[in-house]
């Protein structure tokens, strides 16, 4: 099942460098991994924001649920997921 999710980071003011830089640099490794099983197909960053979206294969609804909430970041992202589907016009399958 391929999902698209937009992902918008919003940190705490009271969040210092340092502790910015370690979420940063966990989540880095996370969403690597995520890429390297192929569960993560794809990630594109929204340009002037600290969003992206990305292109989740997974086998289920829990699945995803799963790998989104494992994100270091994900207290303090908005998740915004939405199911896809092949459109019948499409030349080719990007993520076969």
């Amino acid at each position: 099942m391929l999902f698209i999710a937009r992902m918008d980071v919003s940190f705490p003011d009271n969040l210092t460098p340092e502790q910015v830089a370690d979420f940063q640099a966990r989540e880095k490794e996370y969403s690597g991994n995520l890429q390297a099983k192929g569960t993560m197909k794809g990630i594109w960053r929204v340009v002037g924001k600290y969003s992206n979206y990305s292109i989740y294969d997974v086998a289920s609804n829990d699945e995803l649920q799963e790998v989104l909430s494992g994100f270091p970041m994900y207290k303090y992202m908005n998740i915004e997921v939405t199911p896809l589907a092949q459109h019948p016009n499409a030349t080719r399958d990007f993520f076969a």
